[in-house]
Order: C-alpha cells, then structure tokens, then sequence
C-alpha cells in the first residue's frame, strides 16, 4: 500500500468515525478527540486506540465494539484491532475546534 492509498483509507476510515457518536456528548467521537491513533499496516490491517469520556462511560463495552464494527465495513480495510486506554485521560482539550463550537465552549 503506497502513501496515496493509505491516506485514502485513513481519510474513509475518520469519515466513518464521524457518523458515531458519543451518547452523552452529542458530538461523533472522532472530533471529541475519543480517537488518539490509527495506524493502518501495508496490509490494511487497522489498529485504532482510542478512550471513552470516562472509564465509568455507560458504553465502555458497545462503543469500542461498534467502532470496530463499522470500521471494518470501510472498503479496502482487511481487518480492524481496538485497543482501549485510558492514557492520558480525555479531557476536553482534547475536543476538536468544531466540536468546542458545537458544544458553545467557543
């Protein structure tokens, strides 16, 4: 897989990251910061860490499952790997410009 490639599928990847939101902050997950890395190997094998709000989130078991499940849908993607962490912490930070103006912290 070439760089062009790869961006491709990272780009199709963070689209798809979008559509998934957090249920107690109406923002999709990828511009709360939730996602902290995706790396895609030259096999197209997908790892994507990432963290909750909270390790107490009442979705700490459905959403890393679900981003795993529709990341895996992405044309192109071979497989898909969630690792979850709580390193550092999320904050709100780590919010996105367009989130922190969705959410009036602008």
């Amino acid at each position: 897989m070439n760089s062009e490639q790869r961006s491709d599928l990272e780009h199709n990847i963070i689209t798809v990251l979008e559509t998934i939101f957090d249920p107690e902050i109406p923002v999709n997950i990828y511009e709360l910061g939730l996602i902290y890395e995706i790396n895609i190997s030259d096999e197209a094998n997908v790892k994507i860490r990432m963290t909750l709000t909270s390790p107490n989130c009442p979705v700490a078991e459905s959403l890393p499952q679900d981003v795993k499940d529709k990341v895996v849908l992405v044309n192109g993607v071979s497989s898909v790997e969630i690792e979850l962490t709580f390193e550092p912490p999320w904050d709100q930070s780590m919010l996105s410009d367009e989130a922190k103006l969705e959410l009036g912290f602008l």
